[in-house]
């Protein structure tokens, strides 16, 4: 069974899918894990990665777990996907940015755990394929949703319907990956740049990732007031103040203090 580990490294939270002999494949227990982890998180914290162990992401939902699952109730498996959901949208909903490191590849409920991040960082031999349909299920935990935002119906089709693995290299160009990697390097990479995260504004990116999650459900009129409100209120705000001051003194602002 795959597990969580939890390292800290300053000011960045590193999230480790810790099931290697199974590709990190995934249930119920991580998917509290996660959720616990980035639900109210430590205001010290500024940045969060998460990675898997093994050179491997995530080969999604653990087989052994779903195929018990099925001598269960209907209400069982319910409360289970609402597990999965509630995880993947604590990811989208922490107020700190999310980077996934990913080594190998990731696939299913994988895939959705990694899309559901803010940036993905990926060695460029990776794969991402959804396999559900090559054991009778269809896609969850909110993929499609990710998938269909960012390519083609068509191209979503084939990964669903002939379970077609997609290089690194094409989510890449597509504007998925936000940087390609040698093997063995997504993650120090993935590090970088979240200490660099770190070293931001919290509440202009917590604003930032709220506009950019909402722009695609709301038309123009409701995002723009949503935009309006969080302008007019970081420009009376602490790191407004040390921004501005900070380009007018020619100096690196310093958004660390309180």
């Amino acid at each position: 069974m795959t597990t969580v580990t939890a390292q800290r490294q300053g000011p960045v939270l590193i999230l480790t899918l810790n099931g290697p002999a199974i590709r990190n494949a995934i249930g119920p227990e991580v998917y509290t894990a996660i959720t616990a982890a980035l639900t109210n998180p430590d205001p010290a914290l500024r940045a969060v990665v998460l990675t898997g162990a093994g050179g491997y992401f995530c080969a999604g939902g653990n087989i052994q777990s779903l195929k018990a699952s099925a001598q269960g109730t209907m209400a069982q498996a319910t409360a289970r996907t609402d597990l999965l959901n509630t995880m993947i949208r604590a990811i989208t909903d922490c107020p700190l940015p999310v980077i996934a490191a990913i080594e190998g590849g990731a696939a299913g409920v994988g895939l959705a755990l990694a899309l559901a991040c803010d940036l993905m960082v990926s060695a460029d031999t990776a794969k991402f394929t959804l396999s559900y349909v090559k054991i009778g299920l269809s896609p969850d935990g909110g993929v499609t949703h990710f998938l269909r935002a960012a390519l083609p119906r068509q191209m979503v089709m084939d990964m669903a319907l002939r379970a077609q693995p997609v290089t690194a290299e094409t989510f890449h160009r597509f504007g998925l990956i936000a940087q390609l990697t040698a093997p063995d390097m997504a993650l120090p990479v993935a590090l970088q740049i979240a200490q660099t995260l770190a070293a931001g504004p919290r509440t202009a990116q917590a604003r930032i990732k709220h506009q950019v999650n909402s722009a695609g459900q709301n038309d123009l009129a409701t995002q723009q007031a949503l935009e309006a409100h969080d302008m007019n209120t970081a420009r009376f705000g602490p790191e407004a103040a040390e921004g501005l001051c900070a380009f007018l003194d020619k100096r690196a602002p310093d958004f660390t203090k309180p």
